[in-house]
């Protein structure tokens, strides 16, 4: 998949898309639709199968002071497009210079003579432009003077309700990964570089692969069966995070053990795929109190993570279909 971050540099391959445009974080059902839509009309028209988003998120552009629980960061983006088939991601960078510019020289400029699009995909609740001067219906107006269709996808919806990236954090905030995974169609992930810890786990029995807490996270804090691809493998494993109330009571950690792994990450990519909520924080008297706790927390994530994969043996897990759960 080829990656763009400036329109001007648009290939002429590449040009003429169908392009799929939003800001996609979670890359979840209702995201899904239009991506598909995108590459059904690709399909049909013989064109290149695209999708503009942009960096940062918009709402970090414009609330420079406030964090934001990111359910996808760029990197599993862009897995998740090219898991999906389409051709190219345009990422724009959302700085001052685009905020500025009205919605029909976003169009003019951007899609028609950077990209040349030939159709563009929208949700019903895309607005651009400054000030926000555009929406579904200026788009329509502006593809019409500029000779490209346009598609506007309704709202997509589940058992749980219209699917939504706020739905999503907040099903991770309360500890509901299922629910989260329901509506992405893959089990929520989190990544990071292993790095050096303090070694308690390994004098507790239970040595942990550390990743660092992502800005803006807000999983809620706990035990968790995990699944955790490392070292080319996969495999099942119970997850902490949390501030180790029974130490120190500091800054949050991820810490991972591992089952059946012997060797060393350290400085190497590891990715969870979060499952199931075993347990909340909590602080033991004893060393002794918390090692005889973390063995339940291990046989429970043993359990749940065997029978996820008896009943729900799809792949990777990356937009593979609707999770079953422990």
């Amino acid at each position: 998949m080829h990656i763009l971050h400036d329109t001007q540099d648009c290939p002429g391959a590449l040009k003429g898309a169908a392009l799929a445009i939003g800001n996609f974080d979670g890359v979840h059902r209702g995201h899904q639709v239009v991506l598909r839509a995108a590459l059904e009309e690709a399909k049909a028209s013989g064109a290149p199968a695209a999708v503009m988003t942009f960096e940062p998120h918009p709402r970090a552009f414009f609330q420079p002071g406030k964090q934001l629980f990111r359910l996808t960061p760029p990197a599993l983006k862009r897995r998740l497009f090219e898991a999906l088939g389409l051709d190219m991601t345009v990422s724009l960078p959302f700085d001052a210079a685009l905020a500025a510019r009205p919605a029909e020289e976003f169009v003019s400029h951007i899609l028609v003579e950077g990209l040349g699009v030939s159709h563009v995909i929208t949700g019903s609740d895309f607005q651009f432009g400054k000030g926000r001067d555009g929406n579904p219906d200026v788009l329509r107006v502006l593809g019409a003077v500029h000779g490209f269709g346009v598609t506007i996808v309704a709202p997509q919806a589940g058992e749980g309700g219209v699917y939504s990236s706020t739905q999503i954090r907040d099903h991770l905030r309360n500890g509901n990964p299922r629910g989260a995974a329901e509506s992405l169609g893959y089990w929520w992930r989190v990544a990071g570089e292993v790095i050096g810890g303090d070694k308690r786990g390994l004098g507790l029995g239970f040595p942990t692969a550390n990743i660092a807490v992502p800005d803006g996270f807000e999983l809620k804090h706990g035990i968790y069966a995990v699944r955790v691809q490392a070292d080319g493998n996969r495999y099942h494993a119970a997850a902490y995070l949390g501030t180790r109330p029974s130490f120190d009571d500091g800054d949050p950690v991820i810490e991972t053990f591992l089952f059946g792994f012997e060797g060393n990450l350290y400085g190497q990519e590891i990715e969870l795929e979060v499952v199931e909520f075993l347990r909340c924080d909590e602080k033991f008297d004893t060393p002794e109190a918390l090692i005889a706790q973390m063995k339940v927390d291990c046989e429970r994530a043993v359990e749940c993570l065997k029978r996820l994969d008896e009943n729900n043996p799809y792949g990777d897990g990356l937009l593979g279909g609707a999770p079953d759960g422990c």
